[in-house]
């Protein structure tokens, strides 16, 4: 059976000493959490500065880089997500300050806010735009719920954090505020609008340039889009995925934990944790097939780049396994 690393080469295994030390951020107040929420429903995001400090955001990263390494050498270990760009789906002892970030209070009360104290984490992964990644099509993350159609309620979250400092010649990533109420009628695979609606989400679009320490909450309804990277250096963004009871999206993820990480977890940590409790971890096989086919397809008016540096100078292989 192969197993996956938990922890940075040198380094101390997660699944032995997972990280508790809270963040120096004070707990949220009504006010906050409300004007959240009012985000949420109005413009599909919203964001919190400096919830961690840029130290902490420099760990993530060495995990994410380290994760990739691990997952490009293996068939469906990275999903395209468009040219240079790359999905990875790991286990929460992959990352060092999982606990940090799922029990930060800001995090604990926008989830509770807007999904429940019954709210469930689902996903966690993380995005790579190296230099050359072109515009990606507009899109959603998956299709509308019918809770949102029929009764306009957000019953998923996800939660981003870049690993570096965003500069505009990165390909931020761009969002089209209060689309994640748009029908999808016309959507292809009910995620991608048509290409006539693209004036439209183009003049809607706010580009985002996080920092390290960032943390930002979004609707994946929201259309959205990474952009061309026009730098030499990657944006690796932390993605952590949030779900209502009943919501049913931990259905298309595999993370698990062992009982001995389990173990060491808070309880108001597992309360959250559905995921299988095993002996031993087995990597994640990415199941974003559709989304890999389809963001091959760039947006026409993206410009031709080409492949240049990646995380820590050369660009990576391709992934083996990877036919987007």
């Amino acid at each position: 059976m192969t197993t996956v690393s938990t922890g940075p080469a040198g380094g101390t295994s997660a699944a032995q000493t997972p990280s508790t030390a809270q963040s120096d951020a004070p707990d949220v107040d009504f006010a906050t959490v409300g004007d959240v929420v009012r985000d949420l429903y109005t413009d599909g995001v919203s964001a919190r500065k400096g919830a961690f400090s840029a130290e902490w955001a420099d760990r993530m990263r060495e995990d994410i880089e380290e994760a990739f390494e691990e997952a490009r050498h293996r068939p469906g270990g990275a999903v395209g997500r468009g040219p240079h760009r790359y999905y990875v789906e790991i286990h929460p002892e992959q990352l060092r300050d999982f606990v940090d970030l799922v029990d930060h209070p800001w995090v604990r009360a926008v989830c509770e806010a807007v999904l429940g104290r019954d709210y469930s984490i689902v996903e966690l992964g993380f995005d790579i735009p190296f230099a050359g990644a072109v515009n990606q099509p507009w899109h959603r993350d998956f299709p509308m719920p019918d809770v949102t159609r029929e009764r306009r309620r957000l019953n998923s979250l996800a939660f981003n954090l870049t690993g570096v400092d965003t500069t505009e010649d990165m390909g931020p990533f761009e969002i089209a505020p209060g689309t994640q109420w748009d029908l999808d009628d016309g959507f292809e695979h009910a995620m991608f609008p048509p290409r006539e609606d693209y004036p439209r989400y183009r003049e809607l679009g706010v580009r985002k340039f996080p920092q390290r320490g960032d943390v930002s909450v979004r609707s994946a309804l929201t259309i959205h889009r990474g952009t061309a990277n026009h730098s030499q250096l990657s944006r690796p963004v932390l993605v952590l995925g949030v779900d209502a009871p009943g919501a049913g999206n931990d259905g298309h993820h595999d993370m698990a934990v062992t009982h001995e990480y389990w173990r060491t977890l808070p309880e108001r940590v597992r309360a959250h944790l559905h995921c299988p409790v095993v002996d031993e971890l087995t990597p994640i096989t990415q199941k974003h097939t559709i989304e890999g086919l389809v963001m091959g397809d760039a947006e026409p008016d993206s410009p031709d780049a080409g492949m240049g540096g990646g995380m820590a100078g050369p660009a990576p292989e391709e992934p083996e396994g990877d036919d987007s």
